[in-house]
């Protein structure tokens, strides 16, 4: 998923691209800001850059810029995690406990469904081939991290990465707009623990952060621009140390390059990648959506969070891109982060272990 986009057609270099897709998602999050539509910076740039690589244009995202917009917005959550706060969402370690089982037991059954459907479809695989292919589409997790793992596992990693990008694009799209048609917004017991820009606070938590990034690039974890830079905050802010908000054009322009890092994936030969497939992952995602939001309103009358906190932690999409949803609306923000924080690290530590023993039930006899 991180490999550099082809050569352009249009004999455009690799920089230009860049800039000009930059210059086209910028003018749609200004558009997007006009028309007072959730998370602009975000939704704007993701839509114009996903309709342009769709019909051919020459659109291009640079790693080291969403790896930026990365490391702001880890950095920014990281800023709720308050001692007040971070105690309210260890006292709710049973939540999302239940959130993570319940994303194992969801990824798991749209894998066998996929399977199930798709059969015939993909009868020139081998049957452990199809098994892998499926079950890795289906598993809630990063779409980076699943094809990596999907590979080991002989999958048609095309069919996964492609159904974890639509998988996430479509609910990046449509939970920001349900939750502003639910009129829902503001609902965070407590804002950032800094509120104020300081230089200074600023250039050391920038140094920090970056320490955090290094160390978890080094260890090789996963999402280490993300996860290194909010681990970091999170830990300076649970101790009381305040050393500074986070520019808001800053997190605006994380926000645009995060947008479009996602929406230039959605080239042509995306589009015309196996339709039956692509229509069965839209569908499903849809599926699992609702039936997520029940969850999150089962889980929010016995836990007291508000249900919209609950379906933004419990819902399917990208980490960062929910994370920014809950920021944006204030949300519930930690509870959110945390939710989907558990999530993504239980999915990639248990994701083979469950397909192991997965494979091992399907081969008994009988």
């Amino acid at each position: 998923m991180n490999s550099p986009p082809p050569p352009s057609p249009w004999g455009l270099s690799l920089s230009l691209r860049v800039v000009l897709t930059l210059l086209l998602a910028w003018a749609a999050a200004r558009l997007c800001v006009w028309l007072h539509t959730p998370i602009p910076w975000m939704i704007g740039p993701l839509v114009a850059s996903a309709l342009a690589s769709v019909i051919g244009a020459p659109t291009a995202s640079w790693n080291p810029l969403r790896n930026g917009g990365q490391w702001v917005i880890g950095t920014a959550l990281g800023l709720y995690f308050t001692p007040t706060v971070g105690a309210l969402v260890m006292g709710l370690w049973w939540a999302i406990a239940l959130g993570i089982a319940w994303a194992l037991a969801l990824g798991l059954g749209f894998g066998a469904w996929l399977r199930r459907v798709h059969a015939r479809q993909l009868d020139h695989l081998s049957p452990a081939e199809l098994r892998s292919t499926t079950y890795f589409a289906g598993a809630i997790g990063g779409a980076s991290e699943m094809t990596l793992i999907a590979e080991r596992h002989g999958a048609r990693t095309d069919l996964v990465a492609a159904a974890h990008s639509l998988r996430v694009l479509l609910v990046t799209l449509t939970i920001p707009f349900g939750m502003q048609a639910w009129g829902v917004s503001g609902i965070d017991l407590a804002p950032p623990g800094a509120r104020e820009v300081l230089p200074g606070g600023f250039a050391l938590l920038t140094a920090l952060t970056l320490a955090g990034i290094l160390v978890m690039r080094r260890l090789g974890r996963a999402n280490p621009w993300f996860m290194g830079a909010l681990l970091v905050t999170m830990g300076l802010t649970l101790s009381g140390v305040t050393l500074s908000a986070i520019p808001p054009g800053l997190s605006a322009a994380a926000q645009l390059v995060i947008g479009v890092s996602l929406g230039v994936r959605f080239t042509p030969a995306f589009v015309h990648t196996a339709p039956r497939w692509l229509a069965s992952v839209a569908f499903a995602s849809v599926f699992m959506m609702i039936v997520c939001a029940g969850f999150a309103w089962l889980l929010s009358l016995v836990s007291g969070l508000h249900p919209a906190t609950l379906i933004l932690g419990t819902s399917l999409g990208g980490i960062a891109e929910m994370a920014i949803t809950a920021k944006v609306l204030q949300l519930g923000v930690p509870m959110v982060t945390a939710f989907q924080v558990c999530r993504l690290v239980a999915v990639l530590v248990l994701a083979e272990p469950v397909y192991r023993a997965w494979v091992r039930t399907m081969k008994k006899p009988g």
